[in-house]
């Protein structure tokens, strides 16, 4: 990522009960010896604990097993290029994330982000978006977690069993729950761990398929041609659905800048492991799919569209065929993991600026950890997963279909904010102007067309494979427009009571560079170079 000089910011000594500074730690010249000035432990992630993070969280395995069906039902051999297509987006958004964490290295990142560019409210909304988003997306992980643990074993009753998925779901969010809540240094090792578990079988079944194809030509097999990595011969109308699958795929990559205040070099450093990440999962994705389609064709994965690796694992790799079901459980637990340990910075910052409740704030004295944000967070993934198994098994369904409007929120409006609150230095180098002004912008115009496609194809109530169209609704409105619509309106009415409740923060008003507003906490004044 090319660097963009921006000026110096007028040194500025933070007001009396000014919010803790952020992306400190005693290296640094801020807090006490081994921790943030938040209380968080300093220095315990590095450069590849960050990527694992990063990767981790979009749950590659899983997701290829459950949308690389759909995705060639709409496109055919085309699924590859979809895989490249659905990442531009992101990519447009990358930059901005990456320079908003060399401006700000604040573990409340979207949140503070936001307020910082648009005023407290929209801020607040922002963050609150995704912080539901993530609560949300933990039962789906579980479930995935769980149920694929159990066809690994060849429990197939179990895995058939809405009970049994479901508890053992639950002790998933128990078991990441206590893992976070003991520290991100004592999670970082079963990341790697669970990272091998996890990418590991996708190398393998890549390797033995496309040796197999070129060996023996196994029936339904495919040699890879251009038209799979680039075409114009896909419509509109199969474009758009596919689209949105493949832009969900890459959610998760900017976990690593929930925990830069914990990452050494917090201000450089995990702009790079979002990079790295993102790359990284253009490359599997990719790859996979190719894997995927070589071996058994695109006709066989559009006939199989809910689970494309379990009736190829067991013709590829005979016994061996648990291995790469127990990636896609992997999947899932890791990926909750990297789900929850985010979600529970992000909470910390929002309370140490004082727009929440002070007890998400508070750092345990052993573990240094925001201790009770992360039982209460895991307390309610597990009243999130069971309320809405307890409503519909297909709402978890409907949930993660119109979470793609949570995304574009929270995705696009970092993008935007970026644009709006340099806007001032846009016209002083060409690097400014796109990597802090065009591509975000555009980017966050791309996730603002995903946003209007999910809420129009979710509207209706049906059940179109390939689509994000609702299979239950309330008064035949879509779950898929119901949810993110609904947790939307909550964000806004719970901004405009605490507003009243806590009106410090929510008077802040919006700022822009440089030297406007909120001192940024840092000493040299020199934000990107």
């Amino acid at each position: 990522m090319a660097d963009v000089t921006l000026p110096r910011q007028a040194a500025a000594r933070p007001p009396a009960g000014a919010i803790p500074r952020a992306g400190t730690a005693a290296g640094d010249g801020a807090g006490t010896v081994g921790r943030t000035a938040r209380g968080l432990r300093a220095g315990s992630l590095g450069l590849l604990a960050s990527i694992a993070f990063g990767v981790a969280s979009a749950s590659p395995a899983y997701c290829l097993a459950a949308t690389v069906g759909y995705i060639d039902a709409d496109v055919g051999v085309a699924g590859p290029f979809l895989m490249m297509l659905g990442f531009i987006p992101m990519g447009l958004v990358v930059s901005a994330f990456y320079y908003w964490n060399k401006a700000d290295p604040d573990c409340g990142e979207t949140f503070i982000w936001a307020a910082r560019a648009f005023g407290a409210r929209i801020g607040w909304v922002v963050g609150f978006t995704a912080v539901s988003s993530a609560v949300m997306v933990m039962a789906n992980l579980v479930q995935v977690a769980a149920q694929y643990f159990f066809l690994t074993m060849h429990w197939y009753g179990l895995a058939e069993s809405t009970f049994w998925v479901t508890v053992a779901g639950v002790a998933c969010i128990v078991f990441v729950t206590a893992f976070i809540a003991l520290g991100s240094k004592t999670a970082v090792p079963l990341q790697y761990v669970l990272g091998v578990l996890q990418i590991g079988p996708l190398v393998v079944f890549c390797v033995v398929s496309f040796y197999r194809v070129y060996r023996y030509h196994p029936p339904g097999s495919a040699t890879p041609r251009l038209d799979w990595f680039f075409t114009t011969h896909v419509s509109l109308g199969s474009l758009a659905p596919a689209v949105v699958l493949v832009v969900f795929l890459y959610w998760g990559w900017d976990a690593v800048l929930a925990v830069n205040e914990e990452t050494r070099d917090s201000r450089r450093l995990p702009g790079v492991s979002a990079v790295l990440s993102t790359l990284s999962l253009v490359l599997i994705y990719v790859v996979v799919t190719a894997a995927l389609q070589t071996y058994r064709g695109a006709g066989f994965l559009a006939a199989s569209p809910d689970d494309v690796f379990s009736p190829i694992a067991t013709g590829m790799m005979g016994r061996f065929d648990s291995v790469l079901l127990l990636s896609v459980s992997v999947s899932g637990l890791a990926s909750a993991l990297t789900t929850l340990l985010p979600l529970t910075r992000q909470t910390l910052s929002m309370a140490a600026h004082g727009s929440i409740p002070a007890i998400f704030g508070r750092i345990h004295p052993k573990y240094l950890t925001p201790f009770w944000a992360t039982i209460i967070l895991g307390g309610l993934s597990i009243a999130w997963y069971v309320g809405l198994t307890l409503w519909s098994p297909q709402a978890i369904y409907d949930a993660i279909d119109g979470l793609g409007v949570l995304v574009a929120v929270t995705y696009g409006g970092t993008g935007l904010a970026a644009t709006v609150y340099f806007r001032h230095h846009l016209l002083r180098s060409w690097r400014s102007f796109f990597l802090l002004g065009v591509f975000p912008s555009l980017g966050a115009a791309m996730f603002a067309v995903l946003l209007v496609v999910t809420l129009v194809q979710g509207f209706r109530v049906g059940n179109q494979p390939g689509s994000v169209e609702s299979a239950g609704g309330w008064h035949g409105i879509g779950g898929v427009f119901l949810i993110p619509v609904g947790t939307l309106c909550v964000g806004v009415v719970l901004a405009l009571i605490l507003a009243v409740c806590r009106p410090r923060f929510f008077r802040r008003p919006a700022e822009t560079w440089p030297g406007e507003g909120v001192p940024l906490p840092y000493e040299d004044e020199r934000v990107v170079q």
